[in-house]
């Protein structure tokens, strides 16, 4: 019998929502991504629990043992319980009634199984009780421990029911998935066939995954069967996954930036293609236009800080083909940490208005190319 340490997920207060649920006799199982983590060894963030006690119960259970509820999807079965200052996602057991690719109607039911199918993975259709027993309805265990992406018995169905799901699997197999072995074979079929439906989400949803897929330690594999399918172009057009691969391999040593490996995939207006944020778009821009504009990587640091210099050193190599070695990353810190050590006040009683401004631009333009060497009175010599 399977089972997981409960205290791998459990948190303060946690238990306690657990108790209080199941003394009403209740179901109340943890499910999803806790219980998948759990039993991968891997960091827990959220905890979801699911019952087949319906929200007004749940609301009514909760507040009476003093925890603090708030229906946050109440429409669709859910209640966040706080329990020292943790959320809780409480979600009575559902099955679909009907679905457009985007969102579903649901009706409650007092089956698990129910529950399960509604789900878009084998290996997220886990349960786990109180004491940590397994409770697997589909049959999603080997698949888990195989790190097998698969999807829930019909891919096509599951995909027609939310078409992000299509984004979703690659995603899970860039985290979760045995590169040895390959994607699912049914799975991008099924993702190649429905591709078009990408066309029917949000932009926002479509850049919240792209951007958690490249923040995977190697999205790689992941990407070129995006790009086979033909399910990249479909949602970065003009997406090309060539340079992300040397890159990939580059930065292995850096935190993983999606916006880093998104200068590297390209594509079309990518910013309102994904509806980056603001300092997201400005970044890829900055990114984008220092690839192949020349400026050198002492001055981009110098203006934009070492990580900008350094991500351009990178997204070069990875584009160009070309080696690290002979870069000098002790001029690169350097450059970031310099001040120009000429102000305003030293020109001003020769230089006023447009005059004075060129004449700064212009003694810091021969300061940088001194390699931040020349000293002030150097500069006012000129």
């Amino acid at each position: 019998m399977t089972r997981i340490d409960p205290t791998s997920i459990e948190k303060s207060g946690t238990r306690q929502v657990m108790q209080c649920l199941n003394s009403d006799r209740y179901e109340a199982f943890y499910v999803g991504g806790c219980v998948r983590n759990a039993l991968m060894g891997l960091q827990i963030s959220d905890i979801d629990i699911s019952t087949n006690a319906q929200p007004d119960n749940v609301i009514a259970i909760c507040t009476a043992a003093g925890f603090k509820v708030i229906p946050t999807g109440i429409d669709h079965g859910t209640v966040t319980v706080i329990a020292d200052h943790i959320p809780h996602e409480v979600t009575t057991y559902r099955r679909d009634v009907e679905t457009d690719g985007r969102r579903a109607v649901v009706a409650y039911s007092d089956k698990i199984e129910d529950d399960a199918r509604r789900r878009d993975f084998t290996m997220n259709a886990l349960y786990a009780d109180i004491d940590g027993k397994i409770i697997d309805p589909l049959g999603g265990l080997p698949d888990l421990q195989a790190r097998r992406i698969r999807f829930i018995e019909d891919p096509d169905a599951r995909i027609r029911e939310d078409y992000l799901r299509i984004l979703r699997f690659f995603r899970f197999h860039a985290y979760y998935g045995d590169i040895s072995n390959g994607l699912d074979g049914d799975a991008l079929d099924a993702c190649a066939r429905n591709a078009q439906g990408i066309d029917s989400l949000s932009k926002e949803r479509i850049g919240s995954e792209i951007k958690k897929l490249l923040a995977a330690k190697d999205p790689g594999p992941s990407v070129a069967a995006m790009h086979q399918t033909g399910v990249l172009m479909q949602a970065l057009p003009g997406a090309d996954p060539k340079a992300l691969y040397p890159l990939v391999h580059l930065d292995e040593d850096q935190p993983s930036d999606p916006i880093r490996r998104l200068a590297a995939l390209g594509g079309h207006k990518a910013p309102d293609a994904l509806r980056l944020s603001r300092a997201e778009a400005q970044q890829l821009k900055n990114l984008t236009s220092f690839i192949s504009d020349g400026t050198s990587l002492a001055e981009i640091a110098y203006r934009n800080g070492a990580q900008m210099a350094q991500d351009v050193m990178l997204l070069r190599s990875a584009i160009f083909e070309t080696p690290l070695a002979g870069v000098d990353g002790d001029l690169i810190d350097m450059a970031a940490s310099s001040t120009f050590p000429v102000k305003s006040a030293d020109l001003m009683d020769q230089f006023q208005g447009k005059d004075l401004g060129d004449k700064l631009s212009q003694l810091e333009d021969q300061w940088i190319k001194s390699g931040f060497k020349m000293t002030k009175a150097q500069l006012l010599s000129l």
